[in-house]
């Protein structure tokens, strides 16, 4: 069911109205709804039920701890890129078995914390990362549990910036050097050869992409153990896209129909990084007019929210649906920028959009936003960042308290 929606000419949350935590937290606010993130998360496991499997959501998209520890006691691992992440997952209560470590520039002391931690799995991206790796392992005296990320060059049909898995990408080693970087791996004594990745790109719309990976990867498996590597583990990413306007993106159900054959074929366990698909649409920032402007050419709706909460629009033209918090059903339209205080003419939320009319002190809704929300946001401008609310049918609770001025200066010094 939609956890945000009209009831009696209000916008609610499950069973909230968002015009109530905007009075009584302020504005800019996330809004998240619990139980959008569990019906997400549950429609992954019973499209994966019949395989042996381990979903590690993809925190990258929100690390908000009580939305990690919420998706932890529901059985979800996390797919980290950071020691900072990695401490977010354990502090959160993650099942360190349940977490895979990715990103193309991990550090010596986080390859550390993850191996003192015992992590499932490092998702290596290149040659050079593999070395320190292994050097890291010895010292420790482990060996790493790793799987290599292939790019299997495949055009995932999503913008160029979230696409992950062509040869030109920074991710990842080409299909075409896999099988000699394994067979390296395997020379190397604090290694130790578990699974192979793939990730193609994120807010992918349709199925092909994910098929045609997995069929090379598959015949790369099988070619792995024709040579006597044994390979238990394929994580194929995440990257399943969400509805921000008008796409009609595949469900859980149909990524599992396509990913269950090839799991039943090479008898390995999959792991899933879903994190757009499992918060994304559970989230909205709320946010109040603060002015109304013509300049003859344009009409500004000007919000206290900007580029620095949620920068989606700015870097990637990304559309976000803008509701008002009250409905406005007979009201005029306008075409309008909605923009926010930031010293930048790219700090916009919306361009040339149609609106109702609105009005100083109107609340509004930026829809579809609890996905790379407060998770790419910044202090620019010196402005604090937002509070987040988590709601809970006709409960809600702040998960994260506004930043002051003071907190956010905290860790500066005046010489």
């Amino acid at each position: 069911m939609e956890s945000f929606f009209y009831r009696n000419g209000e916008l609610y949350c499950e069973d909230t109205p968002l015009r109530v935590i905007a009075d009584a937290v302020g504005t800019p606010t996330y809004v998240y709804s619990r139980q959008a993130v569990l019906d997400a998360f549950t429609a992954y496991r019973h499209a994966l039920a019949s395989v042996p499997h381990v979903i590690c959501y993809s925190m990258k998209a929100n690390g908000n701890l009580a939305l990690l520890a919420l998706l932890a006691k529901a059985g979800s691992g996390v797919d980290v890129l950071s020691g900072g992440e990695l401490f977010r997952a354990l502090t959160a209560g993650v099942d360190p078995k349940k977490v895979v470590f990715a990103g193309v520039g991990k550090q010596p002391a986080e390859m550390r914390e993850a191996l003192k931690a015992g992590i499932l799995m490092f998702n290596v991206e290149s040659s050079a990362e593999l070395r320190q790796l292994d050097r890291v392992a010895q010292e420790q005296g482990q060996r790493a549990p790793v799987a290599l990320r292939v790019n299997p060059d495949v055009d995932p049909q999503t913008h160029p910036y979230i696409a992950t898995g062509l040869k030109s990408s920074k991710f990842g080693i080409p299909i075409s050097q896999a099988l000699a970087e394994y067979e390296a791996a395997t020379r190397l004594p604090g290694i130790d050869v578990v699974g192979v990745h793939m990730h193609i790109g994120s807010q992918l719309t349709k199925i092909s992409p994910y098929a045609d990976s997995l069929s090379r990867v598959a015949d790369l498996v099988e070619t792995l153990r024709a040579r006597g590597i044994q390979i238990r583990y394929l994580d194929v990413g995440g990257g399943l896209g969400i509805r921000y306007k008008d796409e009609t993106p595949p469900s859980q159900a149909d990524l599992g129909a396509v990913l269950l054959p090839f799991v039943e074929r090479l008898g390995v366990t999959l792991i899933l990084e879903p994190g757009r698909s499992i918060v994304g649409n559970a989230g909205a920032l709320l946010t109040r007019v603060l002015y109304l402007k013509e300049t003859g050419a344009k009409r500004f709706v000007i919000v206290d929210a900007a580029m620095n909460d949620l920068i989606r629009p700015s870097l990637y033209n990304a559309y976000h649906e803008i509701l008002h918090l009250r409905a406005t059903d007979g009201r005029p339209s306008m075409v309008v920028d909605v923009v926010g205080p930031i010293c930048e003419s790219g700090d916009f939320l919306a361009k040339d959009r149609e609106l109702p009319e609105a009005a100083e002190g109107d609340l509004l809704a930026v829809m579809s936003a609890g996905a790379y929300g407060f998770a790419m946001a910044s202090n620019y401008n010196a402005r604090p960042r937002t509070a987040e609310v988590l709601v809970d049918a006709s409960r809600y609770s702040v998960v994260r308290q506004r930043e002051t001025y003071e907190t956010m200066i905290a860790g500066e010094t005046l010489l």
